[in-house]
């Protein structure tokens, strides 16, 4: 760790974030957690999935 973070952190101490902003956050980090359990549960649409174009010139 160098000092920029720890300067970093210093001044997170001093100053936190308001409530919202964390609230934001946290809601952020859920709703991609949210989205990877749902992929993992459910795969992958075919629809999303991008086909490979062949290769010109062969």
């Amino acid at each position: 760790m160098n000092i920029h973070w720890i300067m970093r952190m210093a001044r997170w101490a001093r100053n936190p974030p308001s409530a919202k902003m964390v609230k934001i956050v946290v809601g952020v980090v859920a709703l991609c957690v949210l989205l990877v359990v749902i992929e993992r549960t459910l795969g992958w649409p075919d629809a999303l999935t991008a086909d490979r174009l062949p290769i010109r010139g062969r």
